[in-house]
């Protein structure tokens, strides 16, 4: 058998597998779009969050956001005794946007609720010539981000701080006329996309 032909066939074996190795992939001169990564947001609690409810006060619920949407969790706020209607109204509104300013509990974190309404926010009744269930706070509406004004219009619609009919009418700390806003299933879907819609109001 020929002796050279023997040696070079391990040595041809030898070159081929060189170059397969340096001919591998490179990640970076092909690229790839395999779509956005996958939320970790679940919006869904395993248990009752304990932390949220051990305060004593009005049991609530208010929007917070989670993956697109809006969703509900439970809260307390405190009213004074002996407050008149245009006074708990205030009271309440001041409670709701305390605690939606609040971070979400490790819990409701964990499972990707979130907050945008700045803290800080104030919020007082109607002027003299305001309707009688005007709110006005001290950012005005237009100044706010989409998915924080959602959540205070859906909170607030939904809460003794409202009329109760699906709507809000909600003024700023300016001359600006106040607005009524509703919380629309568009809004609580996509509240980041949809805003709130409003309309003007007469007042008193």
């Amino acid at each position: 058998m020929n002796v050279r032909r023997l040696l070079s066939v391990p040595l041809l074996a030898g070159v081929l597998g060189a170059l397969a190795a340096g001919c591998g992939i490179r990640a970076t001169e092909v690229p790839t779009d395999f779509g956005p990564a996958p939320s970790r947001a679940n919006c869904s609690l395993t248990s009752p969050d304990v932390a949220t409810q051990t305060s004593r006060g009005i049991p609530v619920q208010v929007f917070l956001l989670c993956g697109s949407s809006l969703v509900t969790v439970d809260r307390t706020v405190r009213v004074a005794e002996g407050a008149t209607d245009t006074e708990r109204r205030v009271l309440v509104a001041q409670g709701l946007l305390d605690v939606l300013a609040e971070p979400p509990s490790p819990a409701e974190a964990e499972a990707g609720y979130e907050t945008e309404v700045p803290g800080g926010t104030t919020v007082s009744g109607p002027r003299p010539t305001d309707p009688e269930d005007t709110l006005r706070l001290s950012t005005p509406p237009s100044g706010l981000a989409g998915p924080a004004l959602a959540q205070i219009v859906c909170t607030f619609s939904d809460s003794a701080a409202a009329e109760g009919d699906g709507s809000v009418i909600l003024g700023g700390p300016g001359d600006e006329a106040p607005r009524r806003y509703g919380c629309t299933e568009q809004v609580r879907a996509r509240p980041g996309a949809a805003e709130p819609p409003s309309s003007g109001v007469s007042g008193n």
